[in-house]
């Protein structure tokens, strides 16, 4: 049975044709059905009599049976795909380089475009260099292009060659904030002939924080590149039809508690309730007190609490956004028309649907929060914080050596008398003083997560305003900065008299763009990293973002804290995390009274008075007018001309190995026969340690490497930068400093013993003696192998030291499909098994039969070097038949050049 149709929409002066369930509805009742399931729906029907939907999955869809788990592949076409230039630039050089493959094929180099708007927010290459000084900006913006330039050359390029494409040049803002206060249509409109088709704005990104949107009623997730590269190019994403857990908030924020604490709340229960792969929906009585921008802040964090999307439904709070952001009243007129035509919109009428699984959430029962020290989920309430620090401290000095004696914090934070003898001594900018464990040496309010949202952010510059009113001041060992997520922000506080105050302590405007929440940021002064590290101190950042990983923040810093922005400065002023800001002064104001926390923290009603006084349409509408113009130095850099990449010769831009010996047909699947363990881990190991990030050090392989090619330390620059440098990347891969290898034991970061000769060496090195010999790897890991972000180069990264197959207790959704997009086989321990209760050490070699379509799970016979042989069951986790299509092909992007070239013949 077909069950499209269509009907007419009159909007303004404009027809527009949308999907109907007029047919649908006839047979299943729709009104059951989640917003996010019913915009899936709406996905089928529109691409229903495609290749690759058929009737059943619209029924199952419809039917929308929540009593049994259904394992149900469906197919799901984005509107649009959202790039940040980390990500993005590897993505931009693989279609580079598939043109250079369909070249060489015979093909038309040209007919790979993406089918599909791309837009790139190049906003990931900003660091911290300079800060807490009034030209910081234009210095760090003046490192940046000098930097990068090679990296920004090639995307202008992409710009320019590829259709579909366009760049927000840098400065402009963070991916998810522009995507959220710009680029959302909410109501995609496409030209179909003589016809305007409107339908659900939908997206996948190669970030995991595109769930950000879903605050906004869009439907969307973080992709791994190779997947993104594939919806660019018109594949669809293929997935399981997914559990849906309702989340029903009621009651309303108490005084003085922020969007930050709701999240971190959010993220706790959803993280320990269980939600990997599954969606979640927000629903209830509460919504209704969350502004757009608070349910963007939850959103934002659905990779933290593991979830493949936390969505929103439309209703009138997302109209009242649209408006406040500028969007055009024809944009708004037709959003709200088109979301009451089709079902997608929400009011104090709508029924509840049905979900999976529910979960609720008193607003009213938020606490002020921080998450901390290594993981967002570890949420710890305000008033337990320093003693949950001092607590996780112990832990490490009674499992580490000692720490050295410190002192310079008496009761209150003030600084005590100064030891210049001690190895902790520090005099820095005029100020002389000891450092201590737990001492606050990062302070930065950054990160899509909160500075898309005014209230914390009017809130943080309210506390500065009050504390400097006080005359209090930062402590001078906490490095600090401002990098918010739009020139919306800085615009607002400026006009609100807030910038000012904010400066006074430090938070002068360091960039526009992802900065500490990525590792960006930048060096301590070298007097305090001298210290932390002489001294083998324990010290710490508090930053406003979405990640908090071990090593991820600062390689100095041992235990990070994600707090909002009002927080952030609060833990400036007092300096280090013992210090229990809910009950111990700050500091000791211009007279030598204690400050506390309630002296400077604002009101709600303080707070809104100035979000309705200074941010408006108008503001957007003007900071946004020109987004894609970009500054002189962009406008005038040269880029070439040529359809196919010239390729020139760069440490920052280089043509991949990847489609080097391709043929047009692929070739039959084999055995892994004999291969050698090249890394064993345990639980929790996230892409941060897996793919290269932060800083590149100048005794690291891929340091060597750029030695070797005339690039001094200074002018590194970080693998993020370099990712479209396949021999810096794969150089880096699991190099990460706090990454501990059980194959070399005592040591972190890339190192790993070769066998059988068992020498010790870097895992860049091992890896390259076993491709010499014709040996492949695997790697062995434990339970949520590649949670965090979703790296492409995660999985690139490995393929390219030659490892064909990962044996884990558990996978992170993204990480696992991206394994499988570069042709490495994901292997699943059974339940209750894992590489202790098998016995594997590493120093076997590992055989795995060859695997078919359909096919479960594969025997995995393991030798040790005595011959002795064992056998164990793993589960394959090619979950569609999709993804083993792109597996048998040896990569989803080397069956999208086949089939290209297979239509066009």
């Amino acid at each position: 049975m077909k069950y499209q149709s269509f009907t007419n929409l009159d909007v303004g002066s404009k027809r527009y044709k949308a999907v109907g369930f007029d047919k649908i509805s006839e047979q299943y009742d729709l009104e059951r059905l989640p917003f996010c399931i019913k915009i899936l729906l709406e996905n089928l029907l529109r691409h229903e009599g495609e290749e690759f939907v058929r009737g059943e999955d619209i029924e199952q869809v419809a039917k929308w049976n929540t009593s049994e788990k259904i394992q149900h592949e469906i197919s799901f076409v984005p509107a649009r795909v959202i790039l940040q230039d980390f990500t993005g630039v590897p993505a931009i050089v693989d279609l580079a380089a598939m043109r250079n493959a369909v070249n060489n094929l015979g093909g038309d180099a040209q007919s790979i475009n993406p089918l599909n708007p791309v837009e790139l927010v190049i906003d990931h290459s900003v660091m911290v260099d300079y800060f807490a000084e009034e030209n910081a900006l234009t210095k760090n913006t003046d490192i940046e292009i000098e930097r990068n330039r090679e990296r920004y050359q090639f995307l202008k390029w992409g710009q320019s060659s590829f259709d579909n494409f366009k760049v927000v040049p840098p400065g402009r803002g963070i991916v998810h904030q522009v995507n959220l206060e710009y680029l959302a249509r909410c109501a995609f409109v496409k030209e179909e002939g003589d016809d305007l088709l409107v339908y659900p704005d939908t997206l996948v990104g190669t970030d995991s924080h595109t769930t950000m949107i879903n605050g906004l009623g869009v439907l969307g997730w973080g992709v791994g590149g190779i997947e993104a590269e594939a919806a660019m190019l018109g594949q669809p994403v293929t997935m399981l039809l997914p559990e849906v857990v309702g989340f029903r908030l009621s009651g309303k924020l108490s005084p003085g508690i922020t969007a930050t604490d709701m999240v971190l709340t959010i993220t706790e229960q959803l993280r320990n309730h269980g939600v990997v792969g599954k969606f979640v929906e927000f629903y209830g009585p509460g919504m209704k007190y969350l502004t757009t921008a608070d349910r963007a802040t939850i959103a934002n964090m659905a990779p933290e609490y593991g979830a493949t999307c936390g969505i929103f439904p439309l209703d009138s709070v997302a109209l009242d956004y649209l408006t406040l952001t500028g969007r055009s009243d024809e944009q708004i007129a037709l959003v709200e028309a088109y979301a009451k035509s089709a079902g997608l919109w929400h009011d104090a009428n709508s029924k509840d649907a049905e979900y999976h699984e529910s979960l609720d959430l008193d607003l009213s029962d938020v606490v002020p929060s921080l998450a901390g020290p290594k993981r967002p989920q570890d949420r710890i309430a305000l008033d337990k914080a320093a003693a949950a620090f001092t607590a996780w401290h112990q832990l490490q000095v009674d499992t580490t050596d000692a720490k050295g004696e410190a002192r310079f914090v008496s009761e209150g934070g003030d600084m005590a008398e100064v030891d210049e003898e001690h190895n902790s001594f520090v005099d820095f900018r005029g100020s002389k003083f000891n450092l201590q464990d737990g001492a606050i040496v990062i302070a930065a309010i950054t990160s899509c997560t909160n500075t898309s949202n005014p209230s914390v952010l009017i809130g943080a510059g309210l506390v500065a305003k009050k504390a400097v009113e006080l005359g209090l001041v930062s402590k001078p060992w906490v490095k600090t900065s401002l990098a918010p997520g739009s020139q919306v922000v800085t615009q607002y506080l400026e006009d609100a008299g807030l910038m000012e105050p904010l400066e006074k302590l430090g938070f002068n405007l360091v960039g526009y763009g992802c900065t500490t929440c990525i590792g960006n940021s930048g060096p301590l002064p070298d007097a305090v990293s001298k210290a932390i590290r002489d001294a083998n101190l324990t010290v710490t950042s508090v930053l406003s973002g979405n990640r908090n990983f071990e090593g991820r923040i600062h390689p100095d810093v041992a235990a990070n804290y994600l707090a909002s922005p009002p927080l952030v400065v609060a833990y400036a002023l007092a300096g280090n995390m013992k210090v229990d800001i809910t009950k111990e002064p700050l500091a000791k104001n211009k007279d030598g009274k204690p400050v506390y926390l309630k002296d400077i923290w604002p009101t709600n009603e303080e707070i809104q008075s100035l979000i309705n006084q200074f941010v408006s349409g108008d503001l957007f509408k003007q900071k946004y007018a020109d987004i894609f113009k970009g500054n002189d130095v962009w406008r005038n850099l040269e880029v070439s001309t040529a359809s196919v990449y010239d390729w020139p010769e760069s440490t920052y831009i280089k043509q991949p190995p990847f489609f080097e010996k391709m043929k047009k047909e692929p070739s039959a699947l084999t055995a892994i026969e004999n291969a050698r363990c090249l890394v064993k881990v345990g639980d929790s190991i996230t892409t941060d340690h897996i793919s290269p990030a932060g800083a590149i050090a100048p005794d690291s392989p891929a340091g060597q490497y750029l030695q070797e090619h005339g690039i001094e330390p200074p002018h590194f620059n970080s693998y993020g930068s370099r990712r479209g440098n396949h021999e810096v990347m794969m150089r880096g891969t699991f190099a990460n400093v706090r990454l501990k290898n059980q194959l070399a034991p005592g040591t972190t970061g890339s190192a790993t013993t070769h066998y059988p000769s068992g020498d010790r060496m870097s895992i860049f090195h091992a890896a390259m003696r076993y491709k010499k010999d014709g040996v492949s790897a695997v790697v062995i890991g434990g339970k949520e192998y590649g949670t965090g972000s979703s790296r492409d180069w995660a999985a690139k990264g490995p393929s390219l030291l030659g490892v064909k197959a990962v044996i884990a207790e558990s996978y992170e959704r993204i990480h696992r499909s991206n394994l499988i997009g570069m042709g490495i086989l994901p292997l699943q321990f059974k339940p209750g098994e894992n590489a202790d209760s098998l016995g594997i050490q590493g120093d076997e070699r590992f055989s795995v039969s060859v695997v078919g379509r359909g096919q479960k799970d594969v025997q995995v016979t393991v030798t040790t070097d005595d011959g002795e042989t064992r056998h164990f069951m793993a589960d394959v986790r090619i979950d569609t038949a999709n993804e083993f299509t792109y597996f048998e092909h040896g990569g989803i992007l080397h069956y999208v050049i086949r089939d290209y070239l297979q239509k066009a013949s």
